[in-house]
């Protein structure tokens, strides 16, 4: 544990950072007509100035120590009530003091500064070798009120220097993380491409039955992985890089993007029923890749949330205005809580603990609909989920 000493040389600082302790050190003179005003830091054994205004060439620069004996600052270290004497040598208590002798100071005005916690800091003083009028209402009350503001920004600084300190820790494992996440998903693209390479050839080949289904489970989890790892890619680069970049082409032929799609899930799950709508009559400016990749994630997920004897209901429609591309799934009403968190990232696993994935699907898309200027929203009630994108139509 660090003694009080130690702490001193980051005290001085902290008071050099709050603008206000200048101002206040000069009104206290204007005010009391005083010639020298200070902050000091007061410990078990040091008396150590802060911020001082000297019009009497008193000779304490910030830093500048006392012997803490000889101060009457150490007084009130112990008891936390302020001093103030108008007139020394009329004063019974002090006039045979030893440190106004020994300072030669005949006014004096000391008022405790105690942080929020009640650990006290030091002391708001003043002294002049001439007689002042100190002891009324109006004076102390000036003082006691600018040491609270002095304790009150001290605070303040703690509390910032605390949250800087979190954000930069928080920073610094958000990187580490995100770029773990992109080197693993680069790392994994090689090994599983060349599963999928291999699945697709057995596919040719006449097996049993037996052996045709372990085919198709292999090029089923070769499919699903390589989402993941798109997902995992996107979500490092959108982090660090401030969004999906996105490669839009004038009158994108989102139809033919929307079948391709739909035919690697058919190849993949040829069981599942899906009952398409879509009537695109008008230019879009898009990025197919993405938006393939949107489309992907939508209906996958409404593949995972509903029975595997369920419809998915997809349309694709387009005005002069937009491009309405709606997934609907039969299936049980998304909890509110859930909804307020589907399209952030890791989300999935609080929506539903036994679905597996990293819950970057959703973010993925909406970060995908933002990227072109689009929005991604759902709808969900007892008996369907719905998810709609809608897009500008080039005019």
């Amino acid at each position: 544990m660090q003694n009080e000493y130690t702490n001193i040389p980051a005290d001085i600082e902290s008071i050099s950072k709050i603008p206000a302790v200048a101002n206040i050190l000069e009104i206290v003179c204007n005010t009391t007509g005083m010639g020298f005003s200070a902050v000091a830091r007061v410990t078990s054994d040091k008396w150590v100035v802060c911020a001082v205004n000297d019009n009497i060439n008193f000779g304490l620069n910030p830093g500048g120590e006392l012997k803490l004996e000889t101060t009457i600052c150490n007084e009130i270290r112990q008891h936390h009530d302020p001093v103030i004497i108008d007139h020394v040598s009329e004063n019974e208590e002090f006039a045979n003091h030893h440190t106004p002798k020994m300072y030669g100071f005949e006014s004096y005005i000391s008022v405790p500064i105690v942080r929020k916690d009640g650990v006290f800091f030091g002391t708001l003083c003043a002294i002049d070798p001439k007689p002042a009028k100190l002891n009324n209402p109006t004076i102390i009350g000036m003082f006691k009120m600018f040491a609270d503001l002095i304790a009150f920004h001290l605070d303040a600084l703690d509390r910032l220097a605390i949250s800087e300190e979190s954000l930069q820790i928080e920073k610094e494992t958000a990187e580490v993380r995100e770029q773990f996440i992109a080197i693993l998903g680069h790392d994994l693209r090689n090994p599983l491409n060349a599963i999928s390479n291999s699945a697709q050839l057995l596919a040719r080949i006449n097996h049993d039955d037996r052996t045709q289904k372990l085919v198709n489970i292999i090029k089923d989890s070769s499919f699903r992985m390589n989402g993941l790892i798109e997902n995992m890619l996107d979500f490092a680069s959108g982090r660090l890089g401030g969004g999906i970049n996105i490669s839009p082409t004038p009158d994108e032929d989102l139809e033919k993007v929307l079948y391709q799609v739909i035919e690697e899930i058919h190849a993949i799950s040829p069981d599942k029923k899906l009952n398409l709508n879509f009537d695109i009559a008008h230019p879009i400016h898009a990025d197919g890749k993405r938006i393939a990749q949107l489309f992907s994630n939508l209906l996958g997920n409404a593949l995972a949330y509903s029975s595997a004897d369920s419809t998915i209901d997809i349309s694709a429609i387009t005005n002069e205005d937009e491009f309405k591309l709606c997934v609907a799934n039969p299936g049980k009403k998304i909890p509110e809580a859930a909804m307020e968190r589907l399209f952030q990232p890791f989300s999935r696993g609080e929506v539903e603990p036994n679905q597996k994935g990293l819950g970057l699907g959703l973010y993925i898309a909406a970060e995908i609909a933002k990227a072109h200027g689009g929005t991604l929203d759902v709808s969900s009630d007892a008996d369907k989920t719905c998810f709609t994108l809608i897009l500008p139509t080039l005019k």
